[in-house]
């Protein structure tokens, strides 16, 4: 270890880039994007709604499941920011990154990689065969997402679709805390993931805007391959495609698993206009999902939302059932037929 830093340091000195210390090298981790795992949390929530599972075991679960969902994102973090070093000097602000700005040992980096990778996974597999399975693809997600010759990240719109699968993998995590005998509905993973897409493609929209509109559209695709295939347009009409698709396959996990549902969804539609709205400011937080917390609007609108959702988990309104039914109404019963 000693020698690996001594050798970074003369590495260091002939770049003109300071040798990274520890605490650098941890930032790699990104711990403080452990924010983003409030997407786990919904799984919690349904399959507990939807299951009623013995809660008995759960509490150690979820602190456990939580800890494997944070190590294998840093690990993802890990590989990332390592792999990007080279396109990130491009970003206004991410040229900042230590990566980019410090020396590191590419020894190190790649040990610190497999002792988060391994302690996820290690953790995972206390809590069955399948945590543990979806812990590993939760994993490569972050290899296929950032190593070549994959590397989806440069491939337009296959980027984003590959970097949302986080959404329902963190679900997922989420729902196995909770009841590790089931799996969640086929119609909500696609609905997440779905969601997810549209996250990540008003986080494109918003760079797009202002990195083009900052030092122009050469200078992006040097940052990210993928915006060379891009245009504004493109942006927005896909980030259409996606709030569509993510609110079909909704509308039909609302109606057959829990039709209660369906009351929230003008809240969930609010939502996503809202978010939409936000990517469409200069400097949004939409480019930093991490961040979205200091948005008001935005936490209030969730909040709502969330709450909505909570209320129907748990209020059963059978009134409700005769919209899954057929009917059709006659014409001789329509306002002033026969006259």
């Amino acid at each position: 270890m000693s020698t690996e830093m001594t050798g970074s340091k003369i590495k260091a000195a002939a770049t003109g880039r300071k040798a990274a210390r520890l605490r650098d090298y941890l930032s790699l981790a990104r711990f403080d994007h452990a924010t983003k795992h409030v997407f786990v949390i919904p799984g919690l929530i349904l399959a507990y709604a939807l299951r009623e599972p013995s809660l008995l075991d759960a509490p150690p679960r979820i602190v456990i499941g939580f800890v494997v969902a944070i190590a294998i994102a840093s690990a993802n973090y890990i590989i990332n920011e390592w792999l990007d070093r080279e396109f990130d000097a491009h970003h206004p602000s991410k040229h900042h990154r230590t990566a980019v700005s410090l020396q590191l040992s590419p020894a190190l980096v790649y040990v610190q990689y497999a002792i988060f990778a391994v302690f996820g996974l290690a953790l995972a597999a206390t809590l069955g065969s399948a945590f543990f399975t979806v812990s590993v693809v939760f994993l490569a997600s972050g290899l296929f997402y950032n190593v070549r010759p994959l590397r989806s990240k440069d491939r337009p719109f296959l980027d984003v679709i590959s970097e949302s699968v986080n959404n329902p993998i963190r679900l997922t995590l989420g729902w196995l805390m909770m009841d590790p005998a089931s799996m969640p509905p086929a119609s909500l993973l696609l609905a997440y993931w779905a969601g997810g897409a549209f996250l990540m493609g008003s986080k494109r929209l918003s760079e797009y805007r202002d990195i083009t509109a900052l030092v122009g559209l050469e200078t992006l695709t040097r940052y990210r391959k993928s915006f060379a295939g891009y245009t504004a347009e493109s942006l927005v009409v896909s980030c259409l495609v996606y709030a569509m698709l993510s609110s079909f396959f909704l509308g039909v996990f609302l109606i057959k698993y829990r039709v209660e549902y369906i009351l929230a969804f003008p809240f969930i539609a609010g939502l996503f206009g809202c978010y939409l709205w936000l990517s469409m400011l200069r400097d949004s937080i939409a480019q930093r999902p991490e961040r979205m917390f200091r948005s008001r609007r935005l936490m209030t609108t969730l909040a709502i939302t969330v709450g909505v959702l909570l209320a129907l988990s748990f209020v059963d309104l059978p009134s409700l059932t005769s919209l899954t039914n057929r009917s059709f109404t006659p014409v001789d019963m329509l306002p002033g037929h026969g006259k």
